[in-house]
């Protein structure tokens, strides 16, 4: 089952289009990864599934419901969390905090949902009093990842989430992202570390110059050489 499909998708900033015909579909339980060169369209691509830019052409549907346009806020209600690149966490709050106010819109009792956070995430349970602001870039994108997951999406969408941080840390928060997919949410991550992050994909798109062009599962984007040489470092 789809549970995130774009078809023809076009957006940008200003007058200039960065998109183009971007047709793509995440399916329930899957990792899927989107690669390509800086400049390709990748966190436009997120930020207009979001909602965060309103398209221009072409359709965003949600498990089965269009959503093409809707703000955040509205998208967030129908089953999709998104953590961004950077700005992700309240540094003056602490982990606790952090982890509440991602359930904001949440009217029942989340006190379960936490839990199963910081059984996730038991590094976090450990330091949940202290502020955010003095832990590490690795640490703070666990919270960010956590605090998406408190409104119980469906579809989680990551921005270059291994971005800056030490190459000890990259490899762990890989092993997040696969015990978050683990849990049933289905992840659409963009990731600059393509090697890595195919590693653990169930399929892949490469975008360049804001078009699609090429798909294939993460196994088999991998394994070929001529994709390899020209998005991958050979």
């Amino acid at each position: 089952m789809k549970v995130l499909e774009t078809k023809n998708l076009v957006s940008g900033y200003g007058e200039t289009d960065i998109l183009h015909d971007v047709s793509i579909e995440l399916k329930e339980k899957e990792i899927v990864s989107i690669i390509g060169p800086n400049g390709a369209g990748k966190s436009t691509l997120l930020k207009t599934i979001f909602g965060l830019l309103r398209p221009r052409g072409g359709v965003v549907e949600l498990i089965g419901a269009e959503v093409t346009g809707l703000s955040p806020d509205r998208i967030v209600r129908k089953g999709m969390s998104y953590v961004p690149q950077v700005d992700n966490v309240f540094p003056s709050l602490t982990i606790q905090e952090n982890l509440e106010m991602g359930a904001f819109i949440r009217t029942d009792d989340y006190g379960d949902k936490l839990e199963e956070v910081y059984e996730l995430f038991p590094l976090l349970q450990e330091r949940k009093n202290d502020k955010v602001g003095k832990l590490s870039g690795g640490q703070r994108q666990m919270i960010a990842m956590g605090r998406a997951l408190m409104l119980d999406p469906r579809v989680l969408l990551l921005d270059e989430p291994s971005a800056s941080l030490a190459p000890i840390l990259v490899g762990m928060i890989f092993e997040k992202i696969i015990d978050i997919n683990k849990t049933g949410v289905a992840i659409m991550v963009v990731e600059q570390n393509a090697r890595e992050t195919l590693k653990i994909s169930d399929r892949g798109y490469v975008l360049a110059m804001g078009r699609k062009v090429f798909e294939d599962t993460g196994k088999a984007i991998l394994e070929n050489k001529e994709v390899g040489k020209l998005y991958l470092g050979g």
